[in-house]
C-alpha cells in the first residue's frame, strides 16, 4: 500500500502562519533541504498515517504517543522513544512502520507502507530526523475562498506606477531609484555612497557571468571611467557582459536551479537520465538568444505543439519540453498508476512553483489550507498531464516502464549522438536474444532478476538504433498522449478511491479577460502555456521579476521566491515590483533588459560599507540602504579559481559525463558506478557542465550549497561551515589551481612584487594594499623553513600564496 500524500506546502503553512521555529535548535530546524526532504517525505505520513491515533492537536495519544511535534515525537510514548535522531535501529517509529517486530506494527490492521516510504524515515533518521515543528498546530485555518483570493495581492494584476517623487533627485539613475529612495526616506535613512569603481566591476562581473574580470578588463574599465565618466562606461560594461556567451550559462543555471534539473531519477533507483544535457544546453542558448520569456515558458510546456520550419527548429522545440521529464522519478514504485499520478503531481508542482510561485499540487488530497487552491484545480490541471506522454528515456526498472523510451529527434536536426551505430545483423541478432530471453523458463528469482537485467539492456540498445541500426539522436520530453483523457479526483489522493471526474482547466481563482478552452483532441498543456503567459496572468511576470532582482541583490523584494500566496512574505516595495513587472512584459519579455534596467540603477552601486544608525533601523537590510555582501555560489568560486588559474576551457562539452561514462544506467547498484570517476569535479569546462547526480553531487557543489536538483529552489541556502575551509585547504583540484596559478605567476610576472600584484588582481580584482604587500613580500622570505633547492623552496611559497588567496572570504565573496 502506497499512503496518500498530504501537501508540504499548506504543511510549511502553518509554520509561516504561526507555528514559530524559532527556538529550535539548529540541528533540529535543518537546512531549507533537510526541511523540505521532512516537509514532502516524512510529515506527509504522518499526517495521513498516524495523526488519527497519535496527535495531540486532535487529542489522541494511544500508547501515550503523540507525533505531532519534534518534542514528542523524540519523547515517545510507553515503550520509548518513537524517534532517535541519528540511530535507526533505536527508533521504534521505524520498527513499527517497517514490521520488524511481530508485536509491533503500524499502521495497524493496514498493509506494511511501501519500501520507498520505510527507506525516506531511515534516511531522514540516520541523516539527524530534521524536524521543524517546535509544537502541535492547534487547529486548521478554514481555505482561503475564490472570492477572497482574487482580493489578494499577487492575484490582481500588476499596475504600471508613477515614479514618487524623492528627497534627491539627482542620485536617482533610473525610475527604480525613486522606489528605494522614497522608502529610505520614509524610514529616515540614506542610501549609501557608491562602491569603488574597480570593486563594482568585480560585482558586475561575477553577477552577469559568474567570473572575475581579468587584470586587462579592469584596467580597461578603469580607464573609460576616467575618460568617459561612470555612466558611461557602466553602459557599455553591461552592454558587453549582456552579448557574452558567457551570460547564458551564468543566467541559465539560474534557471536551472528553478527547473529542478539532473541527470538520474533520484530515489532508491537513481538511474542515469543520459540524454538530459540536452536540455541543459538548450536553456544556455535560449537565454543567450535572449528568447522572451514568455515563449521560453511556452517552448517548454507545449515546445512540442509549436509550428516549425526544420528539422533544427523541430529538434529544439522537443528538447525544450525536458522541462517536464527531469524532475526525481521513483522507478521502483511496483504500481504503475501510482507512479503515473506520482509524475503528474511532480509536473504540477514544478510548473506552478516554478512561474506562478505557488503549488496547486499542495491540492491534490484535498483543499489547499491557505491559498485558493482546491481539488478541482488540481485535477482539472492532473487531466492535462494525463493526457501528456513523458519520455525520460532511462533504462527501466523490474516494476515500471511507463516513459522509460526515449523522445527520437529528428535525423536531420544535426544533434550530436554520443553512442554508435551497429549493423543491421547485430539488430537482429539482439532481437533474437530478446524473444529468446522472454520465453526462458523462470523458475527462481534469480532466473527473473538475470532475464530482467538483460533483456532491459537489449531493449536498451534496440531503442538507440533504427531498423538499419544507425544510431538515434535521443531526447527527454514530452508528446500528447494517444489518449486524451480528463482526470478521476482521487480521495485523499489516492488511486484506488475514484471520484467525480473533472474536466481539463486551470486554476479558477485568477480571471483572465479572455476565456481559455480547451478543444476536445487537444490535452490542454498549450492552452496551459498560454494562460501562464496572458498579459492579465497577475504571477508570471512579478516571479520572474522578483527572481532576476534576487540574483543582483542577494534577496527577492519578496523573499520567499517561491511562495506568492497566504503564507509567504509581502513584497518590501509593491510599486516597484509592479512597475518592474508591467515594464518586464512591455518591453517583450526580455530579461536582458530587465537585468540591464537593474544593474544601471544607483541602488546597484551602492557600497556596502556597514553604518550602525542605518543597520540599527533596518538589520537585515530590507529598504536597501547599501548593498549586500554576498558569498558567491559553488559554481561561481570554481569556475574563478580555474580562471584565475589560465586553465578554464570556455568551450560547451558535448554531452555530460554520464552520458560518455555509463550511458543509460543506474548511477549505484551497489555503490557508485566503477566508471563514473571518484573526483567528480575534475573538468575544466565551466561548473554549469559538471555531473548533476541526485544523491552524488561533486563535492564543490555539494559543499558550498548547490540547489536540492530535486526541488524547485528559487532560493539557495548560504551556510559557512568548517567543511568548506577543509575542502579549500586540502581538495586536489584546488591544490592543483594554486599550483596552475603559481606556473602563471612565473610566466608573466618578473619578480616577486609583481606576481604578488597580479596573483591579487587575478584573484580579488585590486591591487594589494601596502601592509598585505608587505606581509606576502616577509611569507616569501620563508625559504628555510621548507627543504629542497632555493627554486623548489621559492616554487612552494609560491603555490601557497596562491592557495590562501583562494582561501580568503574576499575571493568567494561579493562586495
Amino acid at each position: 500500500m502506497t499512503p496518500s500524500v498530504i501537501c508540504c506546502g499548506c504543511l510549511l503553512g502553518w509554520l509561516m502562519l504561526g507555528v514559530s521555529v524559532s527556538a529550535a535548535e539548529p540541528e533540529a530546524v535543518g537546512d531549507a533541504a533537510a526541511r523540505e526532504f521532512f516537509e514532502t517525505n516524512i510529515r506527509p505520513v504522518l499526517v495521513e498515517q498516524c495523526y488519527r491515533c497519535h496527535s495531540a492537536a486532535m487529542g489522541k495519544s494511544e500508547g501515550g504517543l503523540q507525533l505531532d511535534s519534534r518534542p514528542l515525537i523524540r519523547k515517545g510514548g510507553d515503550r520509548g522513544p518513537a524517534v532517535v535522531p541519528g540511530d535507526p535501529a533505536a527508533s521504534l517509529l521505524l520498527t513499527a512502520i517497517a514490521h520488524t517486530d511481530s508485536d509491533l506494527k503500524m499502521p495497524p490492521k493496514k498493509e506494511r507502507l511501501s519500501e520507498a516510504v520505510i527507506n525516506d524515515f531511515r534516511s531522514w533518521i540516520t541523516k539527524g530526523a530534521v524536524d521543524p515543528r517546535d509544537k502541535a498546530a492547534s487547529s486548521v485555518l478554514p481555505p482561503v475562498s475564490i472570492e477572497a483570493g482574487r482580493e489578494f495581492w499577487s492575484f490582481q494584476k500588476p499596475i504600471a506606477q508613477i515614479p514618487p517623487k524623492i528627497s534627491n533627485a539627482a542620485w536617482a539613475k533610473r525610475d527604480l531609484d525613486h522606489f528605494i529612495l522614497v522608502k529610505l526616506d520614509e524610514i529616515g535613512l540614506t542610501p549609501s555612497l557608491d562602491v569603488k569603481p574597480a570593486t563594482l566591476f568585480r560585482r558586475l562581473q561575477f553577477d552577469l557571468v559568474g567570473l572575475p574580470p581579468t587584470p586587462e578588463s579592469l584596467e580597461q574599465f578603469l580607464h573609460a571611467v576616467q575618460q568617459d565618466g561612470i555612466d558611461l562606461a557602466l553602459a557599455v560594461a553591461v552592454d558587453k557582459l549582456l552579448a557574452s556567451p558567457q551570460f547564458g550559462e551564468r543566467w541559465g543555471r539560474h534557471w536551472l536551479d528553478v527547473a529542478r534539473f539532473a541527470e538520474s531519477s533520484g530515489k532508491e533507483a537513481n538511474v542515469s537520465f543520459p540524454y538530459a544535457f540536452r536540455y541543459r544546453d538548450y536553456v544556455i542558448d535560449a537565454v543567450n538568444a535572449d528568447i522572451p520569456f514568455d515563449r521560453f515558458l511556452v517552448e517548454q510546456i507545449a515546445g512540442d505543439l509549436l509550428p516549425y520550419d526544420s528539422d533544427k527548429e523541430r529538434a529544439r522545440l522537443l528538447i525544450a519540453t525536458g522541462f517536464l521529464a527531469v524532475g526525481p522519478k521513483n522507478l521502483d514504485e511496483g504500481n504503475p498508476k501510482q507512479f503515473a499520478v506520482d509524475v503528474i503531481d511532480e509536473q504540477i508542482d514544478a510548473v506552478t512553483r516554478a512561474v506562478l510561485g505557488n503549488s496547486v499540487a499542495c491540492a491534490r488530497c484535498h483543499n489547499h489550507k491557505f491559498d485558493p487552491f482546491f481539488m478541482d484545480d488540481y485535477y482539472a490541471l492532473a487531466g492535462v498531464f494525463a493526457s501528456t506522454k513523458t519520455f525520460f528515456g532511462t533504462f527501466v526498472s523490474p516494476t515500471n516502464r511507463i516513459g522509460g523510451d526515449p523522445l527520437v529527434l529528428p535525423r536531420g536536426a544535426g544533434e550530436p549522438i554520443l553512442h554508435a551505430s551497429v549493423t543491421p545483423a547485430h539488430v537482429e541478432m539482439l532481437k533474437k536474444q530478446l524473444v529468446d530471453l522472454k520465453a526462458e523458463k523462470i523458475v527462481t528469482l534469480t532466473d527473473a532478476l538475470r532475464v530482467f537485467w538483460r533483456s532491459g539492456g537489449i531493449e536498451g540498445e534496440l531503442e538507440r538504433v533504427d531498423e538499419n541500426g544507425r544510431a538515434l539522436p535521443l531526447a527527454m520530453g514530452v508528446l500528447e498522449a494517444e489518449k486524451l483523457t480528463d482526470a478521476p479526483l482521487l480521495e485523499r489522493g489516492e488511486v484506488g478511491r475514484l471520484g467525480k471526474t473533472v474536466p481539463r482547466g486551470f486554476p479558477r481563482v485568477i480571471e483572465l479577460a479572455d476565456l481559455i478552452t480547451i478543444p476536445a483532441n487537444h490535452s490542454g498543456r498549450l492552452e496551459f502555456a498560454q494562460w501562464l503567459t496572458h498579459s492579465d496572468q497577475p504571477l508570471t511576470a512579478r516571479v520572474i521579476t522578483n527572481r532576476v532582482w534576487r540574483h543582483l541583490f542577494g534577496a527577492g523584494l519578496v523573499r520567499t521566491m517561491d511562495n506568492f500566496g497566504f503564507s509567504g512574505e509581502r513584497p518590501s516595495h509593491p510599486e516597484l515590483l509592479d512597475d518592474l513587472a508591467v515594464k518586464f512584459v512591455a518591453n517583450g519579455w526580455s530579461v536582458k533588459k530587465l537585468v540591464r534596467e537593474v544593474v544601471l540603477s544607483r541602488a546597484y552601486r551602492q557600497a556596502s560599507t556597514y553604518r550602525e544608525d542605518a543597520f540599527r533601523t533596518d538589520p537585515e537590510n530590507r529598504w536597501l540602504w547599501r548593498a549586500s555582501k554576498r558569498r558567491l555560489e559553488a559554481e561561481a568560486i570554481r569556475d574563478a579559481m580555474l580562471s584565475a588559474s589560465g586553465e578554464l576551457d570556455s568551450t560547451r562539452p558535448a554531452g555530460s559525463l554520464i552520458a560518455k561514462t555509463i550511458g543509460d544506467r543506474p548511477i549505484s547498484l551497489i555503490g557508485l558506478d566503477t566508471r563514473l570517476p571518484t573526483d567528480l569535479d575534475g573538468s575544466r569546462h565551466r561548473s554549469i557542465y559538471l555531473p548533476v547526480i541526485r544523491d552524488r553531487l561533486p563535492d564543490v557543489l555539494d559543499l558550498f550549497d548547490f540547489a536540492e536538483p530535486s526541488l524547485v529552489t528559487g532560493d539557495r541556502e548560504t551556510t559557512n561551515v568548517p567543511v568548506q575551509a577543509l575542502y579549500l585547504m586540502n581538495s586536489s583540484f584546488v591544490q592543483a589551481r594554486a599550483a596552475a596559478l603559481a606556473d602563471r605567476l612565473l610566466r608573466e610576472a618578473d619578480d616577486d612584487e609583481q606576481r604578488i600584484r597580479r596573483g591579487y588582481l587575478l584573484c580579488l580584482g585590486r591591487v594589494p594594499d601596502e601592509n598585505e604587500r608587505r606581509d606576502v613580500a616577509e611569507f616569501f622570505q620563508k625559504k628555510s623553513l621548507l627543504s629542497g633547492d632555493d627554486e623548489q623552496r621559492s616554487r612552494q611559497l609560491l603555490q601557497s600564496y596562491c592557495q590562501v588567496l583562494f582561501l580568503t572570504a574576499e575571493f568567494r565573496n561579493i562586495d
